[in-house]
């Protein structure tokens, strides 16, 4: 049966399995998930996500939800191939656990906000609500000055090897870099060197091919 990706390479939340699948070089099948249908609150989907939310996952007869649970599942069943992503020993296990906390808590739904307003309101010819913008605006400049300081002391989140903590970022720096907050990052010389450096990983750089593909069928 092999691994199945259920998504849509415009969304976060699936960009963050795509990229854990490349950056691990797994074959694998995208099946496109068709929002405007509903067909994410229909079956077949909801047997495998009953949240009714992209992305879904599966390998074999193993289906999973919830984008970093995919990841984790990826890194740690496919150790031996790519990138390794994750850490053993007990400090760096530590602080990759505590990075990827700090992404789904402090810098994701900052920058699913911002996203919001800045990226996803612009395509849908929706008003901006400025309000909202300068509000988060400040949270994530505050955000950043903590993995500034982080930073300057290793060259990833979780110590000198890119994990798991910093791939799970990408889909939002990737939104967030084409925005006004951009200088937020540019200001902060580790942030923006770290930054520079995961975007353009050639595993990224695949999955920002393969969501031009998408935009362009």
């Amino acid at each position: 049966m092999g691994v199945k990706v259920y998504g849509i390479p415009h969304s976060t939340a699936t960009l963050r399995v795509l990229a854990a699948v490349h950056e691990k070089e797994l074959e694998y099948e995208l099946v496109p998930v068709d929002l405007r249908s509903g067909a994410h609150k229909q079956e077949p989907f909801i047997s495998i996500n009953p949240f009714e939310q992209i992305p879904a996952f599966e390998d074999g007869d193993l289906t999973l939800f919830e984008s970093r649970a995919i990841t984790k599942y990826i890194a740690y069943t496919n150790e031996g191939k790519g990138t390794s992503l994750i850490s053993k020993q007990g400090k760096e296990m530590a602080d990759l656990a505590v990075w990827m906390e700090v992404e789904a808590h402090q810098f994701d739904p900052v920058s699913t906000k911002l996203a919001w307003e800045l990226v996803y309101k612009v395509f849908f010819g929706m008003e901006i609500d400025n309000a909202i913008v300068e509000e988060n605006e400040a949270k994530l400049a505050k955000v950043l000055d903590v993995y500034e300081v982080r930073l300057a002391m290793s060259k990833y989140l979780a110590g000198d090897s890119f994990t798991l903590a910093d791939l799970h970022h990408l889909p939002g720096l990737q939104y967030l870099n084409g925005t006004k907050v951009k200088h937020l990052f540019d200001e902060r010389p580790h942030v923006s060197a770290w930054c520079k450096d995961i975007l353009a990983r050639p595993a990224w750089e695949k999955v920002m091919a393969l969501q031009k593909q998408a935009r362009n069928d």
